[in-house]
């Protein structure tokens, strides 16, 4: 027979040490999870996946358009004569000015460096030579299937190329992001001087943070001051990596009118 009234047997010791063993486990492994440098080596995986998909995206689409500018180049030459082989060298040339620049705005979009207006002219100027002469016969033809067919390629590769882009850039502030909240979130940064946070590190032996740099630079920093990731390598002695979030975090806390 059941009793009823009776409690439940509490759990034996060894489950009760096993299931504070377990919580243990999952807060550090939530606490490891959160830092900032997990964060941004995650965000450098997506980024790295970004630009495979991406690039073989825009390989693939130049391939399929080298044809067609071929055909429109070598205006009914004759296969195998010398017009017809130079025409296939014309792709190719647009081809790699294209990917020249879209490379290096892979690196300046990582380090948020501006290009001038020349570097878009440019790669708007080769996509827009790409679409004409890849979709000029089927305009000329007044084939609407023809348009549509030889229209999609190009059109895909100028979408991601700008797109591209502008993904690099979001990826990167959300890595600036992670190591401006946990700056911002380090009792340290507010409570202990500069000097007292270096001395500090350097017992323990442990790596300065975002929080102890930013504080650094925001104790150096005089309405004078012209705020430069340089500068602020000068006065914190962080890396030219970090400089770069440093500066545009402490330029939003003074456009904010934070104190210093």
């Amino acid at each position: 027979m059941v009793a009823f009234g009776r409690p439940p047997a509490a759990p034996d010791e060894s489950t009760a040490a096993r299931l504070a063993r377990e919580a243990a486990e999952a807060a550090e492994l939530r606490a490891h999870q959160a830092r900032p440098d997990v964060v941004a080596l995650r965000v450098e995986r997506v980024r790295s996946q970004v630009d495979r998909l991406c690039w073989a995206g825009i390989v693939l689409g130049l391939g399929f358009t080298m044809t067609n500018v071929q055909h429109f180049a070598s205006a009914g030459a004759p296969v195998g004569s010398l017009p017809w082989l130079a025409a296939w060298l014309l792709d190719p040339t647009v081809s790699l000015v294209l990917l020249a620049i879209l490379r290096a705005e892979q690196v300046t979009a990582r380090y948020r460096v501006r290009t001038g207006p020349w570097v878009r002219r440019a790669k708007w100027f080769t996509l827009a030579a790409t679409y004409v002469m890849n979709t000029w016969a089927s305009y000329a033809a007044g084939s609407v299937s023809g348009i549509v067919l030889h229209s999609v390629p190009p059109l895909v590769v100028f979408v991601a190329a700008e797109a591209v882009t502008d993904l690099r850039d979001k990826l990167t502030e959300a890595v600036s992001a992670a190591f401006t909240e946990a700056g911002e979130s380090a009792p340290t940064a507010v409570h202990e001087s500069p000097r007292r946070m270096r001395a500090r590190s350097r017992r323990t032996g442990g790596r300065t943070s975002f929080g102890e740099y930013l504080a650094t630079a925001r104790a150096a920093w005089t309405p004078e001051t012209t705020v430069t990731p340089a500068w602020v390598r000068e006065v914190s002695g962080c890396s030219r990596g970090l400089s770069s979030r440093l500066a545009a975090t402490l330029m939003r806390e003074l456009d904010r009118g934070e104190p210093s």
